[in-house]
């Protein structure tokens, strides 16, 4: 699926314009691009918890996250994404270094709602102002807090960036068994 890109006229991917198109779209990714599921670690870096509940949302029986191939895991260890809210409060630094250093690699950073995009709270004695100025972030969704067609957006971005890190590793058996 391809739209004109009207900046420049180029041909790039289309922008899908439902839940449905971006679920959809979204586990046709995942199936295609790692023939497996992809595991999620949610890190709360001092946020208000709005953001939370929204990416709960996501495993509720409208969106239905794990159809689609994702699951949350309490574990850093399992994940393949981490996906953090809050503004990165200054005591917590030493947690989410150990969190993000405890994944196995290729590994994603999503940086989730305005806090953690460092557009809420400026830095200051108490917090970094926002989750890139600690953790190396790979995608950025934003949202005070970001919807849940955003998060799986967000989510379908990353699913690309992270097959840019794995291009050389597969994940089925040659014969096509996984």
């Amino acid at each position: 699926m391809t739209a004109a890109n009207p900046a420049d006229g180029s041909a790039g991917p289309a922008r899908p314009a439902s839940t449905a198109q971006t679920a959809e779209a979204l586990r046709r990714s995942v199936a295609r691009q790692f023939g497996r599921s992809l595991h999620i670690r949610t890190l709360d870096t001092g946020s208000c918890a709005a953001c939370e509940q929204e990416i709960r949302l996501l495993a509720a029986p409208h969106y239905d996250l794990h159809r689609l191939g994702f699951f949350f895991t309490p574990a850093p260890r399992h994940a393949d994404l981490l996906m953090a809210t809050g503004p990165m409060i200054r005591a917590f630094d030493i947690a989410a270094r150990k969190t993000y250093e405890a994944m196995p690699g290729p590994k994603l950073v999503v940086a989730t709602g305005a806090c953690a995009l460092g557009g809420v709270y400026q830095p200051d004695a108490f917090t970094h102002g926002g989750i890139g100025e600690t953790l190396p972030v790979d995608v950025w969704i934003p949202g005070c807090p970001p919807s849940p067609l955003a998060l799986l957006q967000g989510l379908l971005v990353a699913v690309d960036r992270l097959a840019e890190k794995v291009q050389d590793l597969t994940f089925i058996r040659s014969g096509g068994h996984r």
